[in-house]
């Protein structure tokens, strides 16, 4: 099963929505652009709203109910982590883990390293 998603409460909202904005088009990228059910393990943390949003904006159906009716849904999990002032971030599915820093800005939050990409099979 997938970790229990989590997200730092001092995360601002412009802050959340840069970097759900920058990970939901690589996610989208590896599962197909809104082909499936997501299945979103929220914290109700300003990161989690923003990530919703940003799926449906993709296309995607986003249902918090674990068991979904769809059997070929992707539940999703994230971390978001602050270390020395930079926010680590972590999407995961049962097959694939997305990761990147990212630079906590004034309006928001930009990328401070490449996207880290690992597959399970």
């Amino acid at each position: 099963g997938l970790v229990a998603s989590t997200a730092p409460a001092e995360l601002s909202a412009p802050a959340a929505s840069a970097v759900a904005g920058d990970l939901v088009p690589r996610l989208a990228e590896q599962i197909g652009q809104g082909k499936a059910t997501v299945v979103l393990k929220s914290d109700g943390s300003a990161f989690g709203t923003a990530l919703e949003t940003s799926l449906r904006g993709w296309g995607y159906t986003v249902t918090t109910e674990p068991e979904s009716k769809d059997p070929k849904a992707i539940k999703l999990a994230y971390v978001l982590a602050s270390v020395d002032g930079q926010i680590l971030a972590r999407l995961s599915t049962g097959t694939i883990e997305i990761g990147r820093v990212y630079a906590a800005t004034a309006t928001g939050a930009q990328p401070a390293s490449p996207i880290s990409l690992m597959t399970r099979n």
